[in-house]
Order: structure tokens, then C-alpha cells, then sequence
């Protein structure tokens, strides 16, 4: 299965931080900007760098943005901008809409307009939307120093039936459990004959970059 094709509009600090961690995940990147010196600045680290206005359709259409699986909208302290672009995005048929919010009532309206997901930069560290983007299964991703995080794993099908014996996640991927959630109750240092429920959610440690493996072996989407 190919991978996901990416786009990140709006090079300022979390838009950058945002293609700088898919790109480092093996994703294809392509970076949007108004302003070429922002471009040339991320033209190293991602796939696909182009200076052009989101708000003008015809320029969107000549780039081929409709293409792109997964397009997030990074654009700064222009609220009109954000608006306007995440319309054209979604009147071009782009599949998954993800954009940033300046605040509540921004994200209200992002929301209504069809985003398929608004994030907060000041609550969503780029790191984290990155994890958020590539598995539909991370509830949260908590950063412990620049190698190491924790993930909250929603148990996906694959997973369902097994326990933590027969997953063998740390041969596999070098990462830890430390705990299931299930319901109201954690299951802190489980055994590795619990067995994996529907609805179970998987608290794990390790390295980012084992992480992200885990992460996609188990991708459904």
C-alpha cells in the first residue's frame, strides 16, 4: 500500500515543525508558503517546496493539491486566509483537512466549513500532530526528551484477542507496555498473558523512531 502524501500550508514555526516531523517519519512532504524565503528555508527537509498563495483556487489546482491524501493548514495570524484556504481545499475535494486554530471561536468556524479536524498549536506540539496524522489509533503522545515519548494507543483490530505474549511488541519494535486502560480501570505493568479487549488502550514507551514503527505496522488507515 502506498504511503500517504502529505501537504503543510504555512511555514512559520508549528507548520514547519509539523513537515519537519513527517518528513523525518519517511512521509512525502509537500510545503506551501507565500513567502520564498520560508521555502528555500524548509526546501531540505521535505519532500516537495512551493511558494504559493492557498487562497487563490487556480494556483491550488495547478499544484494539484487534490492529490494529496492529508493537507494541513498552518497558516499564522491570518484568520481570513485560514478560512478561505480550508474552503478551497474542501470545494477541490480534498479528502482530509486538518487546520490550525488561533482560538475557540476560529476553530468554531473552521469546524462548520468542513475541516475535518482543528488543532491548537499552544495544546498540539507539531511532534504530536504529526503521530495524530500518520495512525488514526494514537489518542496522545507525550514527548520525554528528544529521543523518548509515551503513546496512548487505541488497540487496533489487528491486536484485538491477543495477548501481550503472542504481540510481542517488545522483540518487535522495542518498545514497553506499561499499562492498559480498559474503561475506568488501568491496568498498570500488565502480564503478558493479559489479553488485548475492543475499546482497550495501550500505554507504551520507547524510542520516537520505534514509536513510529508501532504506529504504522498497526495503521488502518
Amino acid at each position: 500500500m502506498a504511503k500517504k502524501q502529505y501537504a503543510v500550508i504555512g511555514m512559520g514555526r508549528f507548520g514547519t515543525s509539523v513537515a519537519q516531523s513527517l518528513s523525518q517519519m519517511g512521509f512525502e512532504v509537500l510545503a506551501i508558503d507565500t513567502d520564498e524565503h520560508r521555502i528555500q528555508e524548509v526546501v531540505n527537509i521535505v519532500t516537495h517546496a512551493v511558494a504559493a498563495d492557498s487562497t487563490d483556487e487556480e494556483a491550488m489546482r495547478a499544484i494539484g493539491i487534490r492529490n494529496i491524501d492529508v493537507v494541513v493548514v498552518a497558516i499564522g495570524e491570518d484568520i481570513q486566509s485560514s478560512i478561505l484556504t480550508t474552503l478551497i481545499l474542501k470545494d477541490l475535494g480534498v479528502s482530509t483537512i486538518i487546520v490550525k486554530a488561533q482560538n475557540e471561536l476560529h476553530g468554531k468556524v473552521l469546524n462548520k466549513i468542513g475541516a475535518d479536524k482543528v488543532v491548537y498549536p499552544e495544546r498540539d506540539m507539531g511532534l504530536r500532530v504529526a503521530h495524530h496524522l500518520i495512525s488514526p489509533n494514537i489518542l496522545d503522545f507525550i514527548e520525554l526528551s528528544d529521543d523518548y515519548s509515551i503513546a496512548e494507543i487505541k488497540a487496533p483490530k489487528a491486536m484485538l484477542g491477543k495477548n501481550l505474549k503472542q504481540l510481542d511488541i517488545r522483540a518487535k519494535f522495542r518498545c514497553n507496555v506499561m499499562g492498559i486502560k480498559s474503561g475506568a480501570g488501568m491496568n498498570i505493568a500488565p502480564h503478558a498473558e493479559d489479553t488485548i479487549k475492543e475499546g482497550d488502550v495501550l500505554v507504551v514507551v520507547g524510542k520516537n523512531t520505534d514509536l513510529t514503527g508501532l504506529e504504522l505496522a498497526y495503521s488502518e488507515g
